[in-house]
């Protein structure tokens, strides 16, 4: 077969069927991409055909055998690169590489660990198309072709690709509306617009972003402070100021899932002190509490902490906007005379912290420069966290009162590796040596927890203390389900695996006397308004999306940064409306109402974000600065508007 005389153009043909062949099978044994419908699998087929054919195109140009099938092998190998990358990602974070993570390169020797669970030598697989095309241009031999012809061929061939590329959006419109505007879903785009076309809209929407901020204005801010003033819920009066004046000591509760609270293993608790906790009079907890982080994970979590505010679509705001004016906790606490700190072993560059920080107005930043580690002390993050406990409450034994100082933990984390002496319970039985682990670290982290109760209380700092702590993010990725479904005795569905998104939230004071259970539906989002208002520090006038989980006007309602979204009724995930009390699919008329918020809050906070919009805001007195021009421009708005309204 190899002997005979092939057609010209006969290594593009396969080298672009190779690959769209190749990055397909990659969709369905790689990626937990949901397929609904017929229509949803014949796009998912046809969507990385358009750019292949584009990019591959290219060679019809070059005159030289020899050239084009160098540039052929070059896009066969850059393909090959970018989809693996993809994989591997997808294996530990369960989302697509993003252009800012992409530069987030001082994370990636800290990553090495958590990466290098995510590789194997079977991988070569994902490089079959590149082996294919160097063999057929090793043992094909070519028939000439007029010039004439050449062009002909080409002018048709781009034709055809441009076609494909129509076809391919048009059926991507009717499947999903509306997607390349609210593209907040990275599998949503992958599976309609495929991997390489997503890739290029990434790279758009990120230099969108960096454009809105030069062109921004504070005019900008003026409907999202009033959707914010409409929405705030008025604090609780019998919780304001209830724990004023006191120390507040946030715990970052690495990869903890709700499910381990009260739950066994083998028979063993998984978490004794925090189970008991929640039993606790001196303890408010808060079981339906979600995180809400994206692809900056922990990162997230503290920015949604310090801000209320919703992380990046794509990348982590530690990174892309560091350099932004921001109205912290810690700087409204700073305000109030609080000494404001971060506590976590781990190197100071890490999300960029030692950036990060500053812009949030934290005092004193203890990295792991602060920390004596000990032999077998370490951990492949930085420090066990039983000895960070310990000398964290030596740090705030040194600190002026009242402080506020956050501890990340860090020894629950991907790929979830104990020394044997750390181990207090056996490993789970699964196919899933990351879900097996997982208990131990988790037991681990509860541990940890008990000594730092037992420290402060030996400092004499626990009676005067707000302890807070909660989960900041899932450590059991979608990759997982199978083993899950093991433990939990049940299917991991879209409904499942929404459930699955909720982390433990602890509001402990002692000598409260009044603990009690909250099932109200909240997110992280909350945590800010809440804290600050148990502190007596009025946060109302701020630019904030969440609301006091002590108020009875809260809402029951949370967006996650995908866009699905949680109420008092309904879970909507996989663009299916669910029965929160069942997780039986409902006529998605019944989520409705709750879409649009749940667009429009993250709509504008990206906007705040991008633009860095508060800049533009004095959170002293809640008005906005603007210019001369703006000040015109946005009376003339308003007089327009109240002459509608008259009409």
């Amino acid at each position: 077969m190899w002997k005979k005389e092939w057609p010209k153009h006969s290594v593009l043909a396969i080298a672009i069927i190779a690959t769209w062949l190749k990055t397909y099978l990659t969709y369905k044994t790689s990626f937990s991409i949901s397929i609904d419908n017929v229509l949803q699998e014949f796009i998912l087929f046809i969507n990385p055909l358009s750019m292949l054919l584009f990019v591959y195109g290219i060679a019809l140009f070059f005159k030289s055998e020899k050239a084009r099938n160098r540039y052929i092998l070059a896009i066969a190998l850059i393909s090959s690169i970018i989809l693996y990358a993809n994989v591997a990602f997808y294996r530990f974070f369960s989302d697509f590489i993003t252009l800012p993570v992409l530069f987030q390169t001082d994370n990636f020797g800290d990553l090495g660990s958590s990466a290098s669970e995510s590789v194997f030598i079977t991988d070569l697989i994902y490089f079959t198309d590149v082996i294919l095309i160097l063999l057929a241009m090793k043992f094909i031999r070519i028939i000439p072709a007029s010039s004439l012809n050449l062009a002909v061929q080409r002018k048709a061939y781009f034709i055809i690709s441009a076609a494909v590329l129509f076809f391919n959006l048009g059926l991507a419109e009717m499947e999903r509306p509306q997607l390349l505007t609210r593209g907040f879903d990275r599998e949503m785009l992958v599976k309609n617009i495929g991997m390489y076309n997503y890739h290029l809209y990434d790279m758009y929407v990120q230099s969108k972003s960096q454009a809105q901020r030069a062109l921004a204005n504070g005019s900008e801010l003026v409907e999202v402070n009033n959707y914010i003033r409409a929405n705030q819920p008025d604090p609780s009066k019998d919780m304001f100021g209830a724990a004023e004046g006191r120390n507040l000591i946030v715990v970052t509760l690495e990869s903890l899932q709700s499910f381990t609270i009260n739950g066994e293993m083998g028979g063993e608790p998984i978490t004794p002190f925090l189970s008991e906790l929640t039993k606790d009079e001196d303890t408010i907890y808060f079981p339906n509490f979600y995180h809400q982080t994206g692809l900056g994970k922990t990162s997230d979590s503290e920015f949604l902490v310090e801000n209320s505010l919703y992380p990046l679509s794509g990348g982590a705001v530690f990174f892309t906007h560091s350099g932004n004016t921001f109205n912290s906790m810690a700087e409204s606490l700073g305000n109030k005379g609080y000494h404001t700190s971060v506590q976590h072993a781990n190197t100071k560059s890490f999300w960029n912290r030692d950036i990060m920080y500053q812009s949030l107005g934290i005092d004193q930043f203890f990295d792991i420069e602060s920390y004596t580690i000990g032999e077998g002390d370490a951990v492949n993050w930085g420090m066990k966290d039983i000895p960070f406990m310990e000398q964290s409450v030596e740090h705030m034994a040194d600190l002026p009162q009242p402080f506020y100082t956050r501890l990340l933990t860090l020894t629950n984390h991907h790929p979830f590796y104990l020394d044997e002496e750390d181990k207090l319970i056996d490993e789970f039985d699964s196919n899933s040596g990351t879900v097996n682990r997982y208990f131990q670290t988790a037991r681990y982290l509860d541990e940890s927890v008990k000594v730092l109760f037992e420290e402060l209380k030996e400092q004499g700092l626990y009676e005067n203390s707000v302890i807070v702590m909660y989960g900041d993010h899932y450590g059991i990725s979608e990759n997982h389900n199978e083993a899950m479904a093991q433990y939990l005795g049940k299917e991991i569905t879209p409904y499942e695996s929404a459930q699955l998104q909720k982390v433990p939230f602890f509001v402990h004071i002692p000598g409260f006397g009044e603990g009690y259970v909250d099932e109200e539906i909240s997110g992280q989002i909350d945590i800010r308004p809440t804290v600050m208002h148990l502190l007596g520090v009025d946060s109302e006038q701020d630019i904030q999306f969440g609301g006091d989980l002590f108020s009875e006007e809260h809402e029951e309602f949370v967006a996650f940064r995908d866009g699905r979204f949680i109420t008092d009724k309904h879970v909507y995930a996989g663009n299916v409306c669910y029965d929160i009390e069942t997780g039986i699919e409902t006529d998605k008329a019944a989520c409705e109402p709750s879409i649009e918020p749940a667009m429009t809050e993250l709509e504008y906070s990206e906007s705040i974000i991008n633009g860095d919009l508060l800049r533009f805001y004095d959170e002293k007195n809640g008005q906005l600065i603007l210019s001369e021009d703006e000040l015109k421009k946005l009376d003339k708005e308003q007089q327009r508007l109240k002459e509608d309204t008259q009409n």
